[in-house]
């Protein structure tokens, strides 16, 4: 089985991926996590939401060599997790989609980036998986349900031109709802 949660920043996309791998833990699977280096906001070493929550995770390049390495390791296991997926390239939707066949396969990532454009990765594992969870947070403006996320550069949006990835949290991203996501 293999199951999408996607949205926006602070949708609780991550803490939903924890309480579904605690759950089969609980129950005695054999669990692990993969995230990408690249993300370091909390804890270098764990998959953690922006509510604290934390679970140990295997840390991997977002790259062809960590989608290698989650597929080598993902196989010895029950139950295989991937936090920020938007991170790694498309053929992780493929190690994954090979993966949940005999075990449950739980992968989350923000589905847009801040120009409201697919993240392909997102966009291919969403197409392969048996259950997609679109979650969405509260828009910052208007407090709507937001699922869009903008990215702010001195509290404006940032420039279209901006570098697609940036890591960052509360003092770089706002989720919005689709009246007020803007982008430059």
């Amino acid at each position: 089985m293999l199951v999408a949660i996607v949205g926006p920043m602070f949708a609780g996309k991550t803490t939903e991926l924890i309480r579904r791998v605690e759950r089969y833990v609980i129950a005695g699977r054999r669990a692990v996590v993969f995230k990408p280096s690249i993300d370091a906001r909390y804890d270098p070493a764990s998959v953690a939401a922006h509510n604290g929550l934390k679970l140990n995770a295997v840390v991997v390049p977002p790259d062809e060599g960590g989608v290698k390495a989650i597929y080598k390791l993902g196989q010895r296991y029950d139950v295989v997790a991937v936090d920020e997926v938007q991170f790694f390239p498309p053929a992780l939707a493929d190690v994954l989609n090979k993966l949940a066949d005999g075990r449950v396969v739980i992968a989350a990532g923000l589905n847009l980036d801040f120009r409201g454009e697919p993240f392909e990765t997102t966009a291919r594992l969403m197409a392969y998986a048996d259950r997609v969870i679109s979650l969405t947070a509260v828009c910052k403006i208007c407090g709507r349900p937001a699922t869009r996320t903008q990215r702010l550069v001195a509290g404006k949006p940032a420039p279209r031109d901006s570098p697609r990835i940036v890591v960052g949290g509360v003092e770089t991203y706002e989720a919005r709802c689709r009246l007020h996501h803007r982008v430059n």
